[in-house]
């Protein structure tokens, strides 16, 4: 069942983090949450960035304070992967191994049992009445309720299809509410209104498109950025 967020209160959802633990300290200063104040914290929180296991640390004490509900990203799927699999290629590939670093170990599997339990409990989806949250995205075919019909919860983690240059100009999603996700790095946060993507490729620093941590605060669907500076 999906964690309760509550649409009488504000709710901060921010995109990729990707182990970039002084950019996030910095976005939730600008942020200047309240107590009890409601985040979602849209995947890939790890892998790439250097100081993964800082931000999970983070997290975890920010969720004592704050309402914190996390997806699960595809990167957070990799490292699942491997710990069930003990197959480290694809993982190590695609940032694994700056993740293992940050841990201090040479294979993870000695990784604090709290973290693994905290990889394990990220949601691949939450819905509120006018949202629908998950890391990667939806079938811009389907409705939702199709959506959650036809494909596996493994496969939100990963789509991209909706993001197609040609959907977002023509906006023709049929979605009854409207999807925000990250996964798919932008320039610029996009704002449509079925859709609302905040993947604004942070930990691609050396890019001078990306290289931004954002979130986004609904419902005024106001941004709140930072530079990379990690």
């Amino acid at each position: 069942m999906s964690p309760l967020l509550s649409e009488s209160r504000r709710i901060i959802a921010i995109g990729d983090i990707h182990g970039c633990l002084m950019s996030l300290k910095k976005l939730i200063d600008k942020i200047n949450p309240e107590p009890g104040e409601q985040f979602v914290f849209s995947g890939d929180l790890i892998d790439r960035g250097p100081s993964s296991k800082g931000v999970i640390d983070y997290l975890v004490d920010l969720s004592l304070s704050c309402s914190c509900h996390f997806l699960m990203g595809n990167h957070e799927l990799l490292l699942l992967e491997y710990l069930e699999t003990l197959d480290p290629v694809r993982w190590l590939e695609n940032g694994g191994r700056a993740t293992l670093d940050s841990y201090n170990s040479p294979d993870g599997l000695d990784m604090a049992e709290e973290h693994i339990a905290f990889f394990r409990n990220c949601h691949y989806f939450i819905e509120t009445e006018h949202h629908f949250f998950t890391h990667g995205g939806l079938d811009p075919g389907l409705t939702i309720k199709d959506n959650l019909r036809l494909y596996s919860p493994k496969e939100f983690c990963r789509l991209r299809m909706h993001m197609h240059p040609a959907l977002l100009e023509t906006q023709n999603y049929p979605w009854q509410k409207t999807l925000v996700c990250a996964h798919t790095p932008v320039p610029e946060p996009i704002m449509l209104e079925k859709l609302i993507a905040i993947d604004t490729g942070c930990i691609y620093k050396d890019n001078p498109m990306l290289g931004r941590l954002t979130a986004v605060i609904l419902p005024e669907r106001r941004i709140i950025q930072t530079r990379n500076l990690d």
